[in-house]
């Protein structure tokens, strides 16, 4: 079954987006086709924006599901008309929270423009900007300001991993990746020993990283089975020689990943 989705709103659209996905993702029987339509500020943008769910709707025979963040009654009024199923994310959730809170909010059009004014935007830059100059053991001499460290093998899921925790929860996560001269020493390589209280594992299923890998490079020793296989079994041996928490990523997403390391590391109790 297929069905189009629809995210709107007259600015970025982000949280339309990841509320709506998160949704969404309840779904798996549906094949959706998502359509994200920012910046929709103004009538004639919304009319415009009326036509796409329509032409959307006869394609697919069937009723397009809109998630929107407009602030604008009237832009809003406009979309509402269309022949899509509207969850309004504004008035679904922030009209009661008003209610409950006995205030209005002050929620208004651009309103994530100012995020850069925010003090918890900055930090997670600063955190993403971490991530990356410390990405595949780059800067080791500046693990002394990691909240985590995340090692494993090439192609494991480390720096998408360090990078969504930097972008969502603003955690400093350094990257390091175990060698072949790493692996065949049997032991936490030396610029990791005096950070082991920092260090996290991750670890994957060999075929499924000599899959990984066969994309990058294929039919080469870096990517065949045999070595996917010694490689992980060193790298989780080295883990369990010395008590390092680990975390299978074969079958999680990076969210999944980084929420469990979030609550296993407890970064959540110990911000930066």
């Amino acid at each position: 079954m297929k069905r189009t989705a629809f995210f709107i709103s007259d600015s970025t659209g982000i949280t339309a987006e990841a509320l709506g996905q998160s949704l969404l993702s309840h779904f798996d029987s549906i094949e959706f086709e998502k359509i994200i339509l920012p910046y929709v500020d103004s009538e004639v943008k919304a009319q415009a924006a009326v036509l796409k769910i329509n032409h959307a709707a006869q394609a697919d025979a069937a009723q397009p599901i809109i998630f929107d963040t407009i602030v604008e009654n009237t832009i809003s009024e406009i979309i509402a008309s269309s022949d899509g199923f509207m969850v309004d994310i504004f008035s679904t959730f922030l009209s009661p929270l008003e209610k409950a809170l006995g205030c209005k909010s002050n929620y208004h059009v651009g309103r994530r423009q100012i995020a850069s004014a925010d003090k918890s935007y900055t930090h997670r830059i600063n955190a993403v900007n971490y991530a990356l100059d410390n990405d595949d053991g780059a800067r080791i001499n500046r693990y002394d300001d990691a909240q985590i460290i995340l090692v494993g093998v090439s192609r494991s899921g480390k720096t998408p991993c360090c990078l969504y925790l930097a972008m969502q929860s603003g955690i400093f996560a350094a990257n390091y990746p175990l060698t072949e001269e790493d692996l065949d020493s049997r032991k936490l390589p030396a610029p990791l020993q005096q950070h082991q209280n920092k260090i996290y594992g991750l670890t994957i299923n060999p075929e499924r990283l000599s899959a990984i890998r066969n994309e990058r490079r294929a039919g080469s020793r870096y990517a065949s089975i045999t070595q996917c296989e010694d490689e992980v079994r060193q790298a989780e041996a080295i883990f369990q020689r010395g008590t390092i928490p680990f975390i299978d990523t074969t079958h999680a997403s990076i969210e999944e990943i980084a929420t469990r390391i979030l609550v296993g590391a407890q970064l959540r109790d110990h911000p930066h």
